[in-house]
Order: C-alpha cells, then sequence, then structure tokens
C-alpha cells in the first residue's frame, strides 16, 4: 500500500475533494499540519509522494514561519528522489521557490471563479488535459510566481499568467484551487480573515456573488477536478517502477 505524505497549514485548507479519491484507491494519508507541528521535520523516505496544501501565509514569511523552510527542503527532498509532487496555491509557490522561481504579491487578487486557459503543453499534459480548452476554477490568493527554469507552463488567467506548470515528469504547481466543494467554499466565506480578505481586495464580488458562481460552476470544475487529481494519483509509485524497470 502506498503512503502520501500531505502539508497542511490551516485546518481551513484540507485536501477536499481529492481525499475521497487517495482514499478509494487504498493509499494511506500522513498529515503533518503545521500550524499544530511548526517544528516538525518530516522525511520523505517512506512516502511514494508528497502533496503540499495551500495557507494564508506566503514564501516570504519564512524568517516567522521556520516551517516554511522546512517545507521548502523537503520538496527538494521529494524531487531529487523522484517522487510525484503536487503544490495547490500556497503549495505551488512553495514548489515554484524550491525550483528557483521568484515568489512575489500580484498586481491583483483573484478570489472567486476565474476561467482557466490551457497552454499548448497543458491540453496536451498527461494529468493537466481533462481541463479541456477553459474550464472554470476557483481562486484565492494574492501572490504569484515566475516559472522556474526548465518547466511547462500549464495555464493562464486573464489576470494571472501562471497558473500551472510540471517540472520533469510528476511534479506539478497549481495556483487555483480544483479540490474546492460548496461546503468547503461556504466555509472559507464565513471565516472573518478570509471575509476580510475579500473584501479589501476590491474586486467588486462578495460571498453572495460567489456563491451564486458556485452555485452555477462548482459542478463542472469537479468533474474535471476528479479526472486531474486521479491522473496525478497514477503517477504515485511510479519511481518504484521504474527502479525496477532498469534493474531488470
Amino acid at each position: 500500500m502506498s503512503r502520501i505524505l500531505v502539508f497542511q497549514h490551516v485546518a481551513a485548507e484540507p485536501l477536499g475533494t481529492l481525499d475521497p479519491l487517495i482514499r478509494q484507491r487504498g493509499h494511506r494519508v500522513k498529515f503533518v499540519n503545521f500550524e499544530r507541528q511548526p517544528e516538525a521535520k518530516p522525511r520523505l523516505d517512506r512516502y511514494k509522494g508528497l502533496i503540499v496544501l495551500g495557507g494564508p501565509m506566503n514564501v516570504e514569511d519564512r524568517d516567522a514561519r521556520p516551517h516554511l523552510q522546512t517545507e521548502i527542503a523537503a520538496i527538494r527532498e521529494a524531487l531529487a528522489q523522484g517522487k510525484p509532487v503536487l503544490g495547490i496555491c500556497l503549495g505551488a509557490q512553495l514548489l515554484a521557490h524550491a525550483l528557483g522561481g521568484e515568489v512575489r504579491r500580484h498586481h491583483v487578487s483573484e478570489i472567486g471563479w476565474y476561467d482557466l486557459a490551457t497552454t499548448a503543453a497543458g491540453r496536451s499534459d498527461p494529468v493537466f488535459a481533462p481541463l479541456g480548452d477553459i474550464a472554470p476554477i476557483f481562486q484565492w490568493h494574492g501572490y504569484t510566481f515566475s516559472l522556474p527554469a526548465g518547466v511547462a507552463h500549464l495555464a493562464r488567467t486573464d489576470t494571472c499568467e501562471n497558473q500551472a506548470f510540471r517540472h520533469g515528469d510528476n511534479a506539478y504547481g497549481f495556483q487555483f484551487h480544483l479540490e474546492m466543494d460548496k461546503p468547503l467554499i461556504e466555509r472559507w466565506l464565513n471565516l472573518p480573515n478570509y471575509r476580510d480578505e475579500l473584501i479589501a481586495a476590491g474586486l467588486g464580488r462578495n460571498a453572495d456573488s460567489i456563491r451564486a458562481d458556485t452555485f452555477a460552476r462548482i459542478e463542472a470544475m469537479q468533474g474535471r477536478a476528479h479526472a486531474v487529481f486521479n491522473n496525478f494519483l497514477d503517477l504515485i509509485g511510479t519511481p518504484a517502477r521504474r527502479r525496477r524497470f532498469a534493474a531488470a
């Protein structure tokens, strides 16, 4: 049975719809919640893959939150071991930083629903392709990243160029939140700090308009999200099979 290591930063940002997909496949999940265990020093040796979730902090907070540097080191360790890595929102920014990209505040926040446009590389990517040409996706971020050298650029929106990338053949960064469902979106809309961030962003939308968009768009996103996540989960365990093939 494969074991997957998951880095979580706050209780409000879990695996979401990715969680049942992982468990249905029989994978075991080990969570490291850095909000509760900021001094944790996880190692990758016992795990077949790494998933790094989102959070309200940023890569530039490394001095105040030393666990971010721990995570960057762990991501690099996973990459060096050839293990599949998936970074979501903050996780994508940490992955980009680990690969040499720059993470910085974006000129405009993206909160709510946006149309994601895939690149030619995204449309042909074995994990990302189910999103098609244009896909509705849920966003909640105020930072962005530059593309590290050598990665494949997979998607953009009208307001943020770098939305997704692939490093090698099994490490992915998604700036957006494919893992969302209606209850989780509602949870975010009711959290005071998230609600304040939405108001401060000045995007001309509020909780009610995001709820209305969610009702109209969540089903289309979830169907595609399941296909993307299942494609990523197909990669779990791949390095071990490759080693056996090479040894043969």
